[in-house]
């Protein structure tokens, strides 16, 4: 009935209008006046209808958080340190009664930092089902509007509906998640009227007025790789109290991720994940999903019933690289890139044995050929003498270039990146003949002619090493150009070959 109703006035509406202007009236603000009303109908509309109470012009969220699924801390690999840190602030929510009697101040609110993908969303997630609470989750772009207000008036609600929530399933307390707290906490620069601000402001005052002593209880909690960029006023004592850092995993915490992502898939006999774990040193959890994910996938491409290892060691490669493409690079530049890479990997084996792993001239994602390195432990503190080995393992391309056609190509634009940030480290580790410096105290001529001294210093001596080595290039090119990859283990055995004929 409505429809027909609708149509009707769709029709009769513009037979008044030419009836109007047919007696003389002046339509022009009458459909100025219809247009402005249908356009704020359609807005009011769009965004959920005109918000009454919690203000902000209609800024209700709608909340589609439930509590999570069955998530526990033993799920989350890697993360030894952080979780036992994690699980000693939440018994203060849980234990409240025994921390009143050492006159302990609850916690209001707990910061997880970290590079993405090493499980800060996870965690949040183990918190609530380890204090048996209701978990409500939002990102800081949720908070983020156009319209002044709409971002506080979202900070009420979702602080509102923590309670309303608690109380409804009869619980004692609530976790807030905020992921990427940044785009709604960040350093105010003195303004006062900008929405980022107004939200900002909003969050501190609901982080102040919760009261830990009454129930329902809740704890904010919020994630962020950008910890630096962060207010003052949130990192304060008495807003986020506790500040943990949810760092990439070691190879301990490696192998523990691993182990709880491969109970699903079926590997074969012969796979080491201990290796794995071994090759793939910076890689964060999300990361070594992937790899098991995409191992997975190869898998079914060759239709195994298994994952091999050969399966893992491309899947790696995939996840550093990208997919293996089909570029089909002219035969004089596979050469090129043949001796390039082998320059690599010579240096490599040269100034640290062992840590070759594969060396390939086919193209895979930007890269027309790459060595992959296998590191024997992790490293976090680095002398002077490791990073110039790595420096000339990064030059090792260039100067076989410029051995075997007297000049270099676009295709070492990447190891001099990788070379130049190398540099850079040392020098602000006073591990050059600077000292100790400060960037801003130093011109940049000095900085220039520091970086020029290094570089050519150890391009020079990467250059000698190579034609030390030249029995290396021909013995192993032709295989390369052939096969296209070389494992570590052949690749070590033509190495070892080639330098016995040289004795």
């Amino acid at each position: 009935m409505s429809k027909i109703y609708k149509e009707i006035g769709i029709g009769a509406i513009p037979v008044l209008l030419i009836f109007l202007a047919f007696l003389g009236v002046n339509i022009i603000p009458i459909l100025f006046v219809g247009v402005l009303g249908v356009s704020l109908f359609y807005m009011i509309k769009g965004r959920g209808g005109i918000g009454i109470s919690g203000g902000g012009g209609g800024g209700e969220r709608k909340s589609k958080n439930r509590t999570p699924a069955f998530l526990t801390f033993d799920q989350i690999g890697g993360q030894d340190r952080a979780k036992k840190e994690l699980t000693e602030a939440l018994d203060f929510l849980i234990k409240h009664e025994e921390i009143k009697k050492l006159g302990i101040r609850p916690l209001k609110g707990i910061l997880l930092t970290g590079p993405p993908g090493t499980g800060k969303t996870l965690m949040a997630k183990a918190a609530a089902h380890y204090t048996n609470s209701v978990y409500l989750a939002a990102s800081g772009s949720e908070f983020v509007e156009m319209y002044v207000g709409v971002g506080a008036s979202r900070v009420r609600d979702l602080f509102k509906e923590a309670r309303t929530r608690a109380l409804k399933e009869g619980k004692d307390n609530a976790i807030i998640f905020i992921d990427e707290i940044d785009v709604i906490g960040g350093k105010r620069d003195g303004g006062q009227q900008r929405e980022y601000d107004q939200t900002l402001n909003q969050l501190l005052t609901e982080m102040d007025g919760i009261h830990t002593n009454d129930a329902p209880r809740i704890l904010i909690m919020a994630a962020t790789n950008r910890k630096e960029m962060l207010d003052s006023a949130l990192l304060r004592p008495g807003r986020f109290d506790r500040h943990i850092e949810v760092d990439l995993p070691d190879k301990k915490g490696r192998l523990s991720i691993l182990d709880i992502h491969v109970k699903n898939k079926p590997l074969s006999k012969a796979v080491s994940l201990d290796a794995v774990a071994e090759q793939t040193f910076g890689f964060s959890g999300a990361q070594l999903e992937g790899v098991l994910n995409e191992a997975a996938i190869y898998a079914m491409r060759e239709d195994k019933p298994e994952i091999e290892q050969h399966h893992l060691a491309s899947a790696i490669d995939k996840i550093m690289m990208g997919e293996r493409t089909d570029k089909e690079t002219a035969q004089d530049e596979k050469e090129r890139v043949a001796y390039h890479e082998l320059g690599h990997a010579i240096v490599a084996e040269l100034v640290r044995p062992g840590s070759v792993s594969q060396v390939t001239v086919s193209p895979r994602g930007k890269a027309l050929g790459y060595v992959r390195h296998n590191p024997p432990k992790d490293h976090y503190l680095y002398t002077k003498d490791y990073i110039e080995q790595q420096i000339m393992i990064a030059l090792g391309g260039a100067a076989a270039e410029e051995m075997f056609y007297g000049g270099r190509s676009t295709g070492s634009r990447n190891d001099f990146e990788q070379a130049l940030s190398m540099v850079r480290n040392m020098m602000d580790s006073g591990l050059t003949s600077l000292g100790i410096i400060d960037r801003e105290m130093v011109t940049k001529d000095q900085l220039m002619k520091e970086n020029n001294a290094i570089l050519e210093a150890l391009m020079i001596r990467t250059k000698a090493l190579l034609e030390q080595q030249r029995n290396v290039f021909d013995h192993s090119f032709a295989i390369l150009m052939k096969e296209e990859v070389i494992s570590g283990d052949t690749f070590r055995a033509l190495f070892d070959a080639s330098v016995s004929q040289t004795a």
